[in-house]
């Protein structure tokens, strides 16, 4: 496993998972905005949404992005270059052998979609090849899958509770499995964009 600072996701990983709750909106046109157009790996995103109502968050997000942005279907294979984005009441799983599943399984924290399902199931898939980046957000949703990745040998990413909109989530999950790197959401959106050495 590559130590934090020598890692990097277009050579290093094969998918990035993003979670996001409160102030994820913001974080997220961050983020995807920093993307460049050969950015390698397949990026996969849970956003916790209110259910009951179509979501808009592919098309607000992909004009920002030089990469095509999707919400996902069910049973579509993972494709590196992509953005996905969880549907709303669905969580968002990886399957064995690299395809998506939408799941109506119970929320997890009162979220669904939920971060964890989608962080625990592609570090099975993935392992040491999956980077995990957590953003800000005001529930616990996403320690579990933190720590999930950190076991498979997977680089986890939080931002820094005191540059997040809200710090209750990344302040959680590094109580509950810690960090490969804490940094802001400026330092994670150079290191995505940074060319593969």
């Amino acid at each position: 496993m590559a130590a934090a600072d020598d890692f990097h996701p277009q050579r290093d990983a094969d998918a990035v998972v993003v979670g996001a709750s409160a102030g994820g909106v913001q974080a997220l046109q961050s983020l995807l905005g920093a993307l460049p157009a050969g950015f390698a790996p397949a990026l996969l995103v849970v956003l916790h949404l209110p259910p009951g109502r179509d979501s808009r968050m592919a098309a607000l997000l992909e004009p920002l992005c030089a990469l095509p942005v999707a919400e996902a279907l069910d049973k579509q294979p993972v494709r590196g270059g992509t953005v996905t984005l969880a549907p709303p009441d669905y969580h968002l799983l990886v399957e064995p052998g690299g395809t998506l599943a939408l799941s109506v399984d119970e929320p997890v924290l009162w979220s669904r979609p939920a971060i964890d399902p989608l962080f625990e199931t592609a570090a099975a898939v993935y392992g040491e090849r999956l980077l995990a980046v957590l953003l800000t957000g005001a529930s616990s949703d996403g320690s579990a899958g933190l720590a999930a990745v950190r076991r498979r040998g997977g680089q986890a990413w939080v931002q820094d509770p005191a540059d997040a909109s809200v710090p209750t989530m990344p302040a959680a999950a590094l109580a509950h499995a810690g960090a490969d790197a804490v940094l802001t959401l400026d330092q994670i959106c150079r290191r995505l964009a940074a060319p593969a050495t």
